[in-house]
């Protein structure tokens, strides 16, 4: 289906804006490259003077040409070894910031009384931090393991999974979906790569925010210029 533009670097695909707040009680978003500016395993990568060996990884993974995102991010945490955990408070207060207009779409969600969903291929490190800073009521993502005052090159397993990858978003999605009593018709769901899809495809609403072309190709609003509050123009806020 041909996306059309509705203002320069906004299209919608198969929905007709305005489109009524009350439709949706639930908003998932991803978090590196989404909510935030940077993907934070490359950052921490950059610690460890491997930035451009993660970096690779990462952008292939986000434009879908890994397919394996649980195998990819274990090669790239296997390469943070070593990286001092006090290098995970200097990528969140040096390099980290919330992308433009996120804070401003956030706020107008939450005024029209959606709930709010964090879930990410990151670290909980950055995400609790987000969670909190942005008042949202849900998160999940993965734990960096740490021992000595440094990271494992591992991530915690726990007993519903290790790995917060795109299968996993999508099952968080309808979980919660569940949790609140509404169908996931109810839900938007907001991303930029690869391992957002799932989510975004049993969304009622599909958001990329300046996506990688898989997600520009299939979204069903794709903000290209601009900050993240552009959605916001194809909404009708008072309803």
């Amino acid at each position: 289906m041909t996306a059309v533009e509705f203002a320069p670097g906004l299209f919608a695909r198969g929905v007709a804006p305005p489109l009524p707040l009350s439709d949706y009680r639930l908003v998932a978003f991803d978090m590196d490259s989404t909510l935030i500016n940077i993907e934070c395993v490359d950052e921490i990568a950059a610690m460890a003077g491997r930035k451009a060996e993660v970096a690779a990884i990462t952008e292939a993974a986000m434009r879908g040409e890994i397919t394996d995102y649980k195998e990819s991010l274990r090669q790239r945490v296997a390469l943070l070894k070593g990286v001092p955990e006090a290098a995970l408070a200097q990528v969140y207060s040096q390099r980290l910031q919330l992308n433009p207009g996120v804070e401003q779409f956030v706020r107008a969600l939450q005024a029209a009384g959606l709930k709010t969903l964090l879930v990410s291929g990151g670290f909980t490190f950055f995400s609790e931090r987000i969670r909190h800073r942005l008042g949202l009521d849900f998160a999940r993502a993965n734990v960096l393991e740490i021992a000595d005052g440094a990271l494992t090159g591992r991530l915690v397993e726990r007993p519903w999974g290790d790995i917060c990858d795109g299968n996993e978003k999508r099952r968080v999605l309808m979980e919660v979906c569940e949790l609140m009593g509404i169908g996931t018709e109810r839900a938007i769901a907001v991303g930029d790569g690869a391992n957002d899809l799932p989510m975004m495809s049993v969304a009622g609403l599909s958001i990329g925010y300046h996506g990688k072309p898989a997600v520009r190709e299939q979204a069903m609003i794709s903000i290209e210029q601009g900050g993240m509050d552009r959605a916001l123009e194809l909404f009708n806020c008072r309803g």
